[in-house]
């Protein structure tokens, strides 16, 4: 499987002339332009992990708790809290000055709601609602945790800065289900959305809110401290066409592209006017997820023998050439270089590649040619890579395969669907998870076996989920470390997904925005120089 092409000389200038679309100099000290990975189709950050939502729910919503760069768990909305019986009671109190952005107070049973909802549908969430004999507000301002065991990461799971991220909205609001999306996007953060102005497929417009009161004191840091909004209005420019895009960022149409093509970020960083940076300090990991209760994938010994032919190495040549700097491997389960990463069970992985091996395991295991659909988000330039070296995979192992190419806003709401393939179902669909998202079993929403409440993939896997329950009650952290393994060798074995391998992705933005915050695309503290 060879690197994707990328247009260039006359070819490009004629992409980028026919493509572009009709956009204002973005040079405005009030307004910043900004260009997302892929278009924004859900805004409910509870019905999706699409990271795209995620960094929209991140302006206008806020969290109880943010995490500062060294991941500590830091009072957000909360002035502060008390723990009491022996870790068995946790009083939570709301900072004055809350307003969501219709004008009305949050209020301590806002907070209930919306951590319930979130609850549900989240990892880290589920653990610790496993843990709470009853949450409730006793007052306005005062949320009540009556724990049936001690749960001393209880701060850390209401920081969570990433998908599901634990948002606070009205009380009418976190009343629905939480698989079904909210109508209204009306939060307290620092920005609002503005509904009226949406385009599909090519706008979502945010404004300050003014009703906004940041944390008082220190500094901004990741998701903690003070959030101060320094333009009045931003824009999310959807721009498909990655030729479209640089040339947008170099004639200033644009000031923030989140993820230029990798193949031009050597050009780009030549040009004075442009600053090129890591902003996701852990990197993006390749996944493929498979649907775990469709045949051929509700057969575990079919998902390990799939993933016994996936070349990390070809699979991270399609999305960020050969350059050591911007890529990592072998990835396992968990980060590598986190705290949990280790080897276990990676000889699957990491053995050398035998495509006719893997074939006759697949055999072995009872695959009878049942059709597998891979969704390929092709706007999305390396989950379409990373399809496009699955689909060449699966056609060698002799799987029949339905290879759907279609846009990553399809896909994300394809993917919901749970029935049969022939109502509309899939098999298999490629994405990209940040690193921060795979550091602990807290965190990784795809190292799971709690079937129809996970995510879609929907394994249910008794051990995975044991030893899971295990780790949040482990003593130390050599004893997590052990339990992690212990997941990481299980996961593999069953195929909960197929990891493709890590890399880094630059951000490349106009070099009059200073104060730029990194860990996840943040807009608040960033300004434009002058």
């Amino acid at each position: 499987m060879k690197r994707r092409t990328v247009i260039t000389g006359a070819g490009a200038m004629l992409a980028g002339a026919i493509a572009r679309p009709a956009l204002v100099r973005a040079a405005s000290a009030s307004t910043l332009r900004f260009v997302p990975y892929a278009d924004l189709a859900l805004l409910d950050p509870i019905i999706t992990t699409n990271y795209v939502t995620r960094t929209h729910a991140l302006m206008v919503f806020d969290t109880l708790y943010g995490l500062d760069s060294s991941y500590r768990a830091q009072p957000q909305m909360v002035a502060g809290h008390s723990v009491e019986d022996g870790g068995l009671t946790w009083r939570l109190t709301l900072r004055d000055g809350l307003l969501f952005h219709d004008g009305t107070p949050v209020l301590a049973r806002d907070a209930v709601a919306s951590l319930k909802r979130w609850g549900q549908r989240d990892s880290f969430g589920s653990a610790l609602f496993a843990a709470v004999n009853e949450l409730t507000a006793p007052t306005d301002k005062e949320l009540l945790f009556r724990l049936k065991r001690p749960f001393p990461l209880l701060p850390e799971a209401l920081a969570k800065p990433v998908s599901y991220v634990p948002v606070i909205m009205p009380e009418r609001l976190a009343a629905v289900p939480p698989t079904q999306a909210v109508t209204e996007m009306i939060g307290s953060g620092p920005f609002r959305y503005v509904a009226q102005e949406r385009v599909p497929g090519s706008l979502n417009v945010y404004r300050r809110f003014e009703g906004y009161k940041p944390r008082e004191g220190g500094t901004a840091s990741f998701t903690a401290g003070p959030k101060i909004a320094r333009f009045d209005r931003i824009e999310w420019r959807t721009i498909p066409d990655g030729s479209t895009a640089a040339g947008a960022l170099r004639s200033g149409e644009i000031d923030w592209w989140e993820q230029p093509l990798v193949d031009l970020v050597p050009a780009l960083s030549r040009q004075s006017d442009i600053k090129v940076a890591l902003i996701e300090s852990a990197g993006l990991i390749g996944q493929i997820r498979l649907n775990h209760t469709q045949p051929p994938f509700d057969n575990p010994a079919i998902s390990h023998a799939v993933l016994t032919a996936v070349d990390q190495g070809e699979m991270m040549d399609a999305v960020a050439g050969t350059d050591p700097a911007i890529r990592r491997g072998p990835c396992g389960i968990f980060t590598p270089g986190g705290p949990m990463a280790s080897d276990a069970g990676m000889k699957a992985l990491t053995g050398p590649r035998d495509l006719a091996a893997s074939k006759r395991a697949l055999e072995a295991a009872g695959y009878k040619g049942e059709k597998v659909v891979l969704l390929a988000g092709t706007d999305v330039p390396r989950i379409s890579a990373i399809c496009e070296v699955m689909g060449d995979v699966c056609r060698k192992l002799g799987l029949n395969l339905d290879y759907v190419a279609t846009d990553w806003g399809t896909v994300n709401q394809r993917i919901l669907n749970a029935k049969p393939i022939d109502q509309g179902g899939w098999s298999m669909f490629g994405v990209f998870s940040g690193g921060l998202d795979q550091l602990s079993p807290a965190y990784h929403l795809a190292a799971r076996g709690n079937g129809r409440s996970g995510i879609p993939s929907w394994l249910t896997d008794a051990p995975i989920e044991d030893l899971r329950n295990q780790w949040f009650q482990a003593p130390d952290l050599p004893a997590q470390q052990a339990l992690a393994a212990q997941i990481q060798a299980r996961a593999l074995e069953v195929g909960a997904y197929l990891p493709c391998g890590q890399y880094f992705q630059p951000s490349a933005y106009r070099s009059d925005l200073e104060n730029m915050l990194t860990g996840l695309p943040l807009f608040w503290n960033v300004s434009r120089a002058g």
